[in-house]
């Protein structure tokens, strides 16, 4: 979300999925209803420091880190929001006015703030009041979200105990405090959403969500006969398989098993991020793995699929499409299709905000496949992903080499956009991570100046420019670099 749309946005005024609150001091009481509504209809952005009359009023520094700070706490807290739904604010300069953007997407659940269930109107948000508005409710989502679905019957006695720990062990993993860490299983499976209620029929009791992560492989086949990953490499036999793995069991060991496969098969070239190692490879595909885990659409029949080909990597996924055609970082519209699922493999470490695989994608892959670009499609009940393989298997250098070259030659055509003597020199100096001290330094500059607020901006608005923690604009740990314009060097038009 960049400075021009959001100023779009305010310029449009508040609407069903936009809502504006000012935040002088602290977070607004009626933040967490306006979470609510949106979370039980259908999703939206909440901009903080903008007016009624959308009047760009800014939080100062310290307010603004406060507020990020209470969200992330706040909307992890049943007793504020029930049941718990992470947040992830951002926060963006207009004018040399700051204020914070919170993204809330619809979800599968029924969700309440302070007690009392909100939903969202053309007026405003308002409190739900009778059963059978309740009653609506609740199937509007089944018949949207098939992982709330109640299965009759099933306890958590019937799960694995085995995969509760090993969830545990990866939420440590990620924050040795994990609030959910301690919890045992019952209260796993209510904080995190897999039991539920359905009107019609009536039932009530565990969801498919929870089949799908805790259930045995023969549990879950009991239950969606039709559930199956793929994974296939054809590299020489294009009609068949060289090798080939079938995946039935529960989400957690699917995920390490679809990144052994990868891992297997695709190199990983040698690349440094802030002066230390970092796995390319891991940082496409798991990006790649956990979308195709957390979208599927798992009453489908349909397999989902990662076939590992000589020069390209295809996934395709059955799927409740909600946009059709391409999806770019630019247009990338943040919508689960199994928001529960997504909700705790985000609490396990293993993916991350709604629409940042898409933007972490484009970022990483020209680094890897010396500026090969992906292609993100969503087609009739169909995800498909194209990753090309352009990079050589054998060289460990031919990457950073690639991304040096397609550097330059970004920096240099100008054709790609009018570019200052400062903002030239800031594409060239950030081939390498790198952080505003280092930065400064490198050009001369004692302090940071307005001139070079505004060229970062710009280049970060140009998509020209990204930062290494996108999403904590304000990190001590943010750094900045050059985004690859290999194409450019093959004649091809820049994307």
């Amino acid at each position: 979300m960049d400075s021009n749309e959001v100023r779009e946005k305010i310029r449009q005024g508040e609407s069903l999925h936009c809502e504006f609150k000012l935040a002088a001091r602290k977070l607004p009481a009626s933040f967490f209803e306006t979470v609510c509504a949106f979370l039980n209809t259908d999703g939206g952005t909440i901009y903080l420091g903008v007016s009624d009359n959308r009047e760009i009023e800014g939080i100062s520094d310290e307010v603004a880190v406060q507020i990020c700070s209470d969200i992330a706490s706040q909307s992890n807290n049943p007793q504020k929001l029930d049941p718990p739904f992470l947040l992830f604010p951002q926060t963006i300069e207009i004018a040399s006015k700051l204020i914070i953007a919170v993204n809330v997407p619809i979800s599968s659940q029924v969700h309440r703030a302070n007690g009392e269930i909100f939903l969202r109107s053309q007026d405003g948000d308002f409190k739900m009041r009778g059963t059978h508005q309740l009653a609506g409710l609740v199937n509007r989502k089944l018949s949207l979200f098939s992982e709330q679905r109640v299965v009759k019957g099933i306890k958590s006695t019937d799960l694995e105990t085995a995969l509760f720990d090993k969830a545990r062990k990866l939420m440590r993993s990620i924050n040795r405090n994990h609030p959910w860490a301690i919890l045992n299983e019952e209260e796993l499976l209510k904080i995190g959403g897999f039991s539920g209620r359905s009107f019609e029929p009536p039932a009530e009791g565990l969801n498919y969500a929870a089949i799908l992560m805790f259930g045995s492989e023969e549990l879950i086949q009991s239950v969606l006969p039709g559930y199956k990953f793929d994974c296939l490499l054809r590299r020489d036999n294009q009609e068949r398989y060289d090798d080939r793995l079938t995946i039935r069991c529960n989400l957690i060991d699917a995920y390490d098993l679809m990144m052994g496969f990868v891992e297997k098969h695709l190199n990983d070239p040698f690349y440094l991020e802030n002066g230390l190692r970092v796995s390319l490879r891991e940082k496409i595909f798991r990006e790649l793995i956990s979308n195709i885990i957390a979208h599927r659409e798992y009453t489908n029949p349909a397999p989902g699929r990662l076939i590992i080909y000589t020069d390209r990597v295809e996934l395709d996924n059955p799927s409740v499409p909600h946009f059709f055609g391409r999806i770019t970082p630019q247009n990338v519209t943040p919508y689960p299709k199994n928001p529960t699922i997504c909700k705790f493999m985000l609490q396990l470490g293993r993916f991350d905000e709604l629409g940042s695989g898409v933007i972490n994608v484009n970022h990483y892959l020209p680094l890897y496949a010396n500026g090969a670009r992906p292609e993100f499609i969503e087609q009739d009940f169909c995800f498909k992903t194209l990753i090309p393989l352009t990079c050589s298997r054998d060289s460990k250098d031919g990457v950073q080499d690639g991304v040096q070259d397609g550097v330059q030659d970004g920096v240099q055509d100008n054709s790609l956009h009018e570019l200052n003597a400062l903002e030239t020199s800031i594409l060239k100096h950030c081939h390498k991570p790198l952080s505003i001290k280092e930065l400064l330094g490198l050009l001369g500059y004692s302090s940071r100046n307005r001139n070079l607020r505004s060229a970062i901006q710009k280049l970060l608005d140009s998509k020209l420019l990204a930062m290494t923690i996108p999403e904590k604009p304000r990190s001590k740990n943010q750094r900045y670099i050059t985004i690859v314009r290999a194409e450019s060097k093959a004649g091809n038009p820049p994307v």
